[in-house]
């Protein structure tokens, strides 16, 4: 079963006098790349909070964060008294006033409030933990849902290119009589007598040159490793992308060696099919 990389996950915690809710965002990337926005508070838990997700999840732009609402009634900032007294007095000097209009003056100068930095608590922490445990089994369950789509997608763009290579096989033996008809009415039209036998020997050149059966026999191979691949435990996208690399390579060549307008029209169906494949395999993790 595939997953997609694109993801979601979120949880609610609610402490004495605090609501604090983990979030986690995930878009493709070719490697883990995690992006992490933390309280000041909590800075020092955040190389435990990044080794927590990146045990969990393989691949990803993941954008973690950490928000702490206050919810209950004390104060997060105390008046630094000392400070403020200090600015009223050089204020009452520069200038006359009131000491309500210094006493606002005062409090919005640098160091007027004071805050205490606390402790993270245990029980706070593990809580938090976890929350971001819950994050991540619903940012992997969401994964999980987006990959079932991009695998049903997958399927049926497959089935639309071994349908197309049906189409190619159909058409190549009316394909390979009309270049030996062409064959012989350009050298018809250069020379009256010609050597049947060199004439034949030049003709299975041409034709030779023409086949695709072993460019057909292997694109049927890879489009049905890549079904398998589907089916697989592990998701890899890596994988799924070098087999469609392979794919394009025998299309690629098919095309080349076609000379046959309906069948470079096939060619170019099987074409667009597979870009849109490749197109989704960057979510793949």
């Amino acid at each position: 079963m595939i997953h997609s990389m694109t993801g979601f996950g979120k949880h609610v915690i609610q402490s004495p006098g605090k609501k604090i809710t983990v979030e986690l965002k995930s878009l493709n990337s070719k490697n883990l790349d995690i992006n992490a926005r933390v309280p000041q508070a909590y800075r020092e838990k955040e190389l435990v909070f990044r080794n927590r997700i990146a045990r969990e999840l393989e691949r990803g732009k993941v954008d973690f964060s950490l928000y702490v609402e206050l919810t209950g009634d004390q104060p997060s900032a105390e008046i630094n008294g000392a400070i403020v007294k200090k600015y009223m007095e050089q204020l009452g000097e520069l200038a006359e006033g009131d000491s309500q209009n210094f006493l606002a003056m005062a409090l919005r100068l640098p160091d007027a409030l004071r805050t205490e930095r606390e402790e993270i608590d245990p029980e706070e922490f593990a809580a938090i933990e976890a929350a971001l445990q819950q994050a991540l089994i619903a940012l992997k369950e969401f994964r999980r849902d987006e990959g079932k789509a991009l695998e049903n997608d997958f399927r049926q763009r497959i089935e639309a290119i071994l349908s197309h290579l049906d189409a190619v096989d159909k058409r190549d033996t009316d394909r390979l009589a009309a270049v030996r008809e062409r064959l012989q009415r350009a050298v018809a039209e250069i020379l009256e007598n010609v050597d049947e036998n060199r004439f034949e020997q030049e003709l299975i050149y041409y034709l030779e040159k023409y086949d695709i059966t072993e460019e057909k026999v292997r694109l049927a191979k890879h489009l049905e490793y890549f079904r398998q691949s589907l089916d697989s435990a592990d998701s890899n996208g890596k994988k799924l992308g070098f087999i469609c690399q392979e794919i394009g390579r025998e299309i690629n060549t098919i095309g080349s060696k076609a000379n046959d307008a309906p069948m470079q029209r096939i060619v170019v169906q099987m074409k667009d099919e597979l870009e849109k494949v490749k197109e989704q395999i960057l979510n793949v993790l």
